[in-house]
């Protein structure tokens, strides 16, 4: 599985699980190496100058919990003798030598080539990005290291940008001289943006690489980023002349810089909104890469770069015939979906999530998703049961009561574990199907048609409500069908559609934009001694043995331990009754 302790980016447990601990035992072995050679902790890569954020701020990582089990494979691991094949994997002691510099691009290039093979728990991260994460460590190293990102990582590679998402957000956080040298050494401007023109891929890369620097910092480093030179650079890398892959990312990256307030109202007084409205238009394009500028440039419309006089996409969207939606109240919290409520795209740094409106409990039942683009994505059927956990990396397939099909990687998903199918890899445009039979007790996956043995495993554990679901990594984006138009490929066996039985009121419809929920939220009364976590029910519910309260029983049943002090919840005590 692909690195969660990396990659805050794609948090997927199923991506990370298996290195999570391998990293948390990194650590672990450096610390220890150190603390035994100097006494003290050394050289850390977290202790430099100028980094008095460097763990905090707006990294988005998922939560790691080392078990006993863990710790005690940890202790084992130590006291094995080493691959004579390898370098030690441990950090330098404080007198140590950095170890001998390695060709920098190869490095990228084999995390690239390695990155979508690594599924199993065993695995450990590879050797080229450790190497790497170490270079990094020094202001020189990490400017090698982002060179070396935007000069070789291809255009074709449906997981390049991740991979460069992935390679700076586990590096340690740049300090201001660095970021003061990156900019310097890229002298951006509107003509430079020209000039890359002819370049895509480097051009691409640019823009991919200050989208991740703009999550990743925070505040005034946010803010001396985004440049004059910067802003035209990326502006101009939204013109028509541009690759439509360096209009997506410009796009992207603008976006994050605007999630500080001050970029926010930088960037809005550009007349973004102006050459956003132009590219909205593609939004149902053919060419999926093409689609997916205008369902950015449209989404950026409606959530953060308002134009006046323009009507909101949700006002003026025909959802007549539409009954089963993806729900957008059952999501976590950084997917974007499509105010037709059947497209959803992640652009964030972890793995999200979302299930649709409407679940079975029996009979045969069939939908049918579009790949819009080529990544990792977990796409398959949950219950209610499934837990939405992004910077954990939880996701369809990574517990008990879901199953995933992942046409990137090739593998069937379920409780966090994986086995290959035989289906090629997907690409833009295939058609991928579901059929849920409850009677037999099985789950048939199709591409384009094509289908593969059932699955049954995870109806040992669930057998009935279930939902349409997905979950995705950076920058992926699918479109649902459930059955409001006719299917490409349907199975040979009678179904029945979530569209022919469902139903949605208007309001139910309707996918507000941020800033209209929010204000929506603000006018809400809620009432004294309400639960603290769903402010519907009353605060009825003690824990034990640690005595928090400020729930009801429905949220306490859901919780698996304290959200207060972390603790296991053994228990769970009802004080007063009451009439909803």
């Amino acid at each position: 599985m692909i690195v969660a302790a990396w990659i805050a980016f794609c948090a997927s447990r199923s991506l990370a699980r298996g290195l999570l601990l391998t990293l948390e035992q990194l650590h672990l072995l450096r610390f220890w190496d150190r603390a035994a050679t100097a006494g003290t902790m050394g050289n850390s890569c977290v202790c430099r100058e100028d980094s008095d954020v460097e763990d905090g701020a707006t990294h988005r990582g998922p939560l790691r919990r080392v078990d006993h089990a863990a710790a005690e494979h940890v202790e084992t691991r130590g006291s094995r003798p080493r691959d004579p094949v390898r370098p030690p994997r441990r950090g330098r002691g404080p007198h140590e030598p950095r170890r001998k510099k390695q060709n920098v691009d190869g490095l990228v290039l084999d995390t690239l080539a390695v990155i979508r093979t690594l599924v199993d728990n065993d695995q450990e991260p590879p050797y080229s990005m450790i190497t790497l994460h170490e270079m990094a460590e020094t202001d020189d190293g990490w400017l090698e290291v982002v060179q070396s990102l935007i000069r070789v990582i291809p255009l074709d590679d449906p997981l390049g940008p991740a991979v460069i998402t992935l390679l700076l957000d586990e590096c340690p956080l740049p300090t201001k001289d660095a970021l003061q040298k990156l900019s310097d050494m890229l002298s951006l401007s509107g003509s430079v943006a020209r000039q890359d023109a002819a370049i895509p891929a480097k051009h691409r890369n640019t823009t991919a690489v200050l989208g991740c620097l703009a999550e990743k910092l925070a505040g005034p480093a946010s803010i001396g980023l985004l440049s004059p030179g910067t802003l035209e650079y990326l502006l101009e890398s939204l013109s028509s002349e541009a690759h439509p892959t360096v209009m997506l990312f410009a796009l992207i990256a603008l976006e994050k810089f605007s999630q500080t307030s001050e970029n926010k109202l930088t960037v809005s007084s550009s007349c973004i909104s102006d050459r956003l409205a132009v590219l909205e238009s593609w939004a149902n394009h053919s060419d999926y890469l093409k689609r997916q500028v205008g369902f950015c440039a449209q989404w950026s419309l409606d959530n953060l770069f308002l134009k006046e006089g323009r009507q909101f996409t949700y006002e003026k969207v025909n959802l007549s015939n539409i009954n089963a939606m993806l729900n957008s109240n059952d999501v976590s919290e950084y997917l974007k979906i499509s105010p037709s409520g059947l497209e959803a795209r992640c652009d964030a740094s972890s793995f999200e999530s979302v299930r649709c409106t409407f679940c079975v409990d029996s009979g045969v039942w069939y939908y049918e998703v579009t790949v819009i683009t080529s990544g990792v994505m977990q796409i398959g059927w949950a219950t209610k049961d499934s837990k939405f956990l992004n910077h954990e990396g939880y996701g369809i397939g990574d517990d008990e009561f879901s199953c995933a099909y992942d046409g990137c990687r090739q593998l069937i998903w379920y409780n966090a574990r994986s086995k290959p199918h035989s289906h090629p890899c997907w690409k833009e445009g295939d058609a991928i199907g579901f059929l849920l039979d409850l009677s037999k007790k099985q789950m048939i996956f199709y591409l384009n048609g094509h289908q593969l043995p059932p699955e049954k495993q995870v109806f040992s554990s669930a057998t009935s409500g279930f939902f349409a679901a997905a979950s995705f990594m950076s920058y992926q984006q699918c479109e649902f069908n459930f059955g409001a138009t006719p299917f490409r490929h349907p199975p040979p066996v009678k179904f029945s559609t979530f569209n022919d039985f469902a139903s949605l009121a208007s309001d139910e419809k309707i996918i507000l934009p941020r800033h209209r929920r929010l204000a929506l939220l603000k006018q809400v009364s809620i009432r004294d001694n309400c639960c603290t976590l769903c402010c519907d029910q009353m605060a009825d519910t003690e824990l034990r043995p640690c005595g928090h309260g400020g729930m009801c029983m429905e949220c306490a049943l859901q919780l698996e331990t304290c959200p207060l002090c972390r603790q296991d919840i053994q228990s769970r005590v009802r004080l007063i009754s009451h009439v909803s």
